[in-house]
C-alpha cells in the first residue's frame, strides 16, 4: 500500500556531531612491515621456546603464567597450555580448604581465572580469607595490597546470591581506594595496578584494547628468560595482529567510500573506523574476520538509522520508514525526502549483500528472516522513543527499559556473532538464539545503561528522547548524582547474571558466550568517558592510534 504524500512543516535538528577524523586517504595509507611471513615464522619460534621453559614450573608460577598470557592477548595462541593448566589446578588444588592470609593471592587469582573460564568454583573458598582480613583493615602494605588487589578482581565473578564476594568487594574496593593516600605505594607498578583495576576490573575489561597497556607494565616487571620471551612473543603477536587488521580495515573504508552513503545524508555520523574498533574489541583474532567486516558494516547503519530516528526524521516519516524496514519494501517512502530513501536503499542493500556473503562463508541455509526481523524490531523500538520526544512523554524506567534494550543495537550485534560463528552442526540457529537470549538480554542492559551514562547530559542538552537517567529522576524524584548511581547498581547487578550465563555455558558454548559478552565490555568502555562515537575523545583516539597505527617496538635481535 503506497503512502500519501505528507505536507507538513517540520524543522529538522542537528546534533552538531564532529566530522570524521579518519579520511579514506589517511586510511588507505597505513602500512605495516609485519605482514611478512617471517614475522609469523619468528613468533612460532619464540612459542616453541617458551613452551620449552615450563616444563617444571609450580602451581602458583602456572596459575600467573596462565593469568599473564591471557592478559596479554595470547591466549589464542597457547588455547590447549592454558586449558590444561587450568584442568591440573582445578583438579589438584583443594579448593574448598582455605588457608592461611598467605595463600589468598593463589585462591583468588585461581578463582578469578576458574570462574572465567567456565569451572564451577565454590564462593567459600575465599571466605576465610575476608574473615582473616576485615579485622586487618587497618593495615597497609606492599604484600596486603597486591593480595588484596587480587580478591577485589576476583570479587567481580560474583553471582547473584554470592554474598561472600559481595563482603569481598566492598571490602577490597574501600582498602584500595584508601591504600592510594599511603605513604609506602610508593612503587610504581602496584599504585599502577591499583589505579587501573578501579577504574576497570579485568572481568569487564576488553582484552585487546588494554593489551598494550598490559605488554608495558609486565615488560617492567619481567626477571627470567621465560617472562622473557613471552613479552617479546606478545609484542610480535600484537604487531602481526595489527598488521591483519589494518588489511581488514582499508577493505571496510574502501566499501564505506564506494557506497557513498554519508555524502547524501547530511545528518549522521561518520564512524566507520570508530565502528571497526568497536569490531575488534568483540573479536581481535585471525579466524573471526567474516564477524569482523559484517559488524562493522551493521554498526555504520546503527548509527545512521539511530540518527534519522533521534535528529532528522518527522514521526510521520519515521512511521513510514518503519513500515517499510519491517517489509523490506520501499513502496512506503514514496513520498518522503530522497535522503531517507536513499538510506533505505542503502541499508536494505548492504543487508542483502551480508546475508550472502554468511551464507557462503559459513554454508547455511537462508538467514535473511533473521536479520529482517532484527532490524525492523531495532527501528520499531526507535519509532517509540520517537513518539515519546513527540508527545513529551518521559516513561517510568521499567517502560524506557522495556525498548531501550532493544534500541541499544544488543539483539542485532549478538546476532550478526551469532550468524558469522554458527558451525553448522546439527543444533539449529534458532536453537542458540534461543538458548542465548538472556545473556543477549543483559548485554543489552549493559550497553544501554553505559550509553546513558556517557551521554546523558549532552543528549539533555539537545533535549533528545529520555535516557535511562532521566526516567529515574522523574519517577523517583532523585537527583542526577542518585539516578547515575541507581543505573550504575543495575550494571553490576546485571553483571552477576551474566556470570552466571558464562559459568552455565558448556565447553561448546563459551567461546560464543564470551564474544556477546564482549559487546558489553566494548560499550563500558566506549562510553566510559563520554560519548566516545559522537565525539571522537581522547581515550577513543588514543585507542585508534595504538591498535591500528602504531606497532609495539620489539626488543630481541
Amino acid at each position: 500500500m503506497g503512502s500519501q504524500a505528507y505536507d507538513v512543516a517540520h524543522e529538522r535538528r542537528s546534533a552538531n556531531y564532529k566530522p570524521n577524523i579518519w579520511s579514506f586517504d589517511f586510511v588507505q595509507s597505513l602500512r605495516s612491515q609485519f605482514t611478512d611471513v617471517v614475522y609469523k615464522s619468528w613468533a612460532e619460534k619464540l612459542k616453541e621456546e617458551f613452551m620449552h621453559t615450563l616444563n617444571e614450573e609450580e602451581e602458583l608460577s602456572m596459575v600467573h603464567i596462565v593469568d599473564i598470557i591471557s592478559k596479554l592477548g595470547l591466549s589464542g595462541v597457547f588455547t590447549k597450555f592454558i586449558k590444561d593448566a587450568l584442568d591440573f589446578i582445578a583438579s589438584n588444588m583443594n579448593m574448598t580448604t582455605a588457608g592461611s592470609k598467605d595463600d589468598m593471592l593463589k585462591t583468588a587469582l585461581c578463582f578469578r581465572l576458574l570462574r572465567q573460564h567456565g569451572y564451577h568454583v565454590s564462593q567459600e573458598v575465599l571466605v576465610h580469607f575476608i574473615d582473616e582480613m576485615v579485622p586487618c583493615k587497618e593495615e597497609v602494605g606492599y604484600d596486603l595490597t597486591t593480595k588484596v588487589l587480587e580478591l577485589f578482581e576476583a570479587s567481580h565473578l560474583a553471582m547473584e546470591g554470592d554474598e561472600i564476594l559481595m563482603k569481598a568487594k566492598h571490602f577490597s574496593y574501600q582498602y584500595l581506594v584508601d591504600s592510594r593516600h599511603h605513604q609506602y605505594l610508593n612503587d610504581d607498578n602496584l599504585s599502577q595496578q591499583v589505579t587501573h583495576s578501579l577504574k576497570g576490573p579485568c572481568h569487564w575489561r576488553v582484552v585487546w584494547f588494554d593489551v598494550v597497556h598490559q605488554i608495558h607494565a609486565y615488560e617492567k616487571q619481567v626477571n627470567n628468560n621465560t617472562n622473557k620471551i613471552l613479552v617479546e612473543l606478545a609484542k610480535l603477536n600484537f604487531n602481526i595482529t595489527q598488521s591483519m587488521l589494518i588489511e581488514e580495515l582499508k577493505q571496510l573504508s574502501r566499501w564505506w567510500n564506494d557506497l557513498g552513503l554519508i555524502e547524501s545524508i547530511n545528518f549522521s555520523r561518520d564512524r566507520l573506523v570508530e565502528s571497526f574498533l568497536w569490531t575488534i574489541g568483540i573479536a581481535f583474532e585471525p579466524q573471526y574476520a567474516l564477524l569482523r567486516k559484517c559488524l562493522t558494516k551493521v554498526a555504520t547503519f546503527i548509527l545512521v538509522i539511530d540518527d534519522l530516528y533521534d535528529i532528522y526524521g518527522s514521526l510521520e516519516e519515521l512511521n513510514c520508514f518503519t513500515m517499510a524496514v519491517e517489509r523490506w519494501d520501499s513502496e512506503e517512502l514514496q513520498q518522503l525526502p530522497e535522503c531517507i530513501k536513499i538510506c533505505f536503499e542503502a541499508l536494505r542493500t548492504t543487508t542483502a549483500a551480508i546475508t550472502d556473503e554468511i551464507q557462503r562463508e559459513k554454508d547455511c541455509d537462508d538467514i535473511s528472516i533473521y536479520l529482517n526481523t532484527a532490524w525492523g524490531d531495532f527501528c520499531k523500538g526507535l519509532l517509540s522513543e520517537a513518539r515519546w520526544y513527540n508527545t513529551n512523554h518521559i516513561p517510568s524506567l521499567e517502560e524506557y527499559l522495556r525498548s531501550a534494550w532493544i534500541t541499544s543495537s544488543g539483539p542485532l550485534l549478538s546476532l550478526v556473532t551469532l550468524l558469522c560463528t554458527t558451525d553448522n552442526e546439527s543444533d539449529s540457529l534458532k536453537d542458540k538464539l534461543l538458548e542465548n537470549q538472556d545473556l543477549v538480554y543483559y548485554i543489552s542492559l549493559i550497553i544501554r545503561l553505559s550509553n546513558d551514562l556517557g551521554t546523558s547530559a549532552a543528549e539533555l542538552e539537545r533535549g533528545d528522547s529520555p535516557s535511562s537517567i532521566l526516567c529515574y529522576m522523574v519517577e523517583a524524584k532523585a537527583t542526577e548524582e542518585m539516578a547515575k548511581l541507581h543505573v550504575k547498581k543495575i550494571i553490576s547487578d546485571t553483571w552477576k547474571k551474566i556470570n552466571k550465563e558464562l559459568l552455565n555455558a558448556s565447553p561448546k558454548q563459551q567461546p560464543r558466550v564470551n564474544l556477546i559478552i564482549n559487546i558489553a565490555r566494548v560499550c563500558q568502555f566506549i562510553y566510559r568517558e563520554g560519548d566516545g562515537f559522537s565525539v571522537p575523545n581522547k581515550d577513543t583516539r588514543k585507542q585508534i592510534k595504538g591498535l591500528l597505527i602504531e606497532p609495539i617496538q620489539l626488543t630481541m635481535d
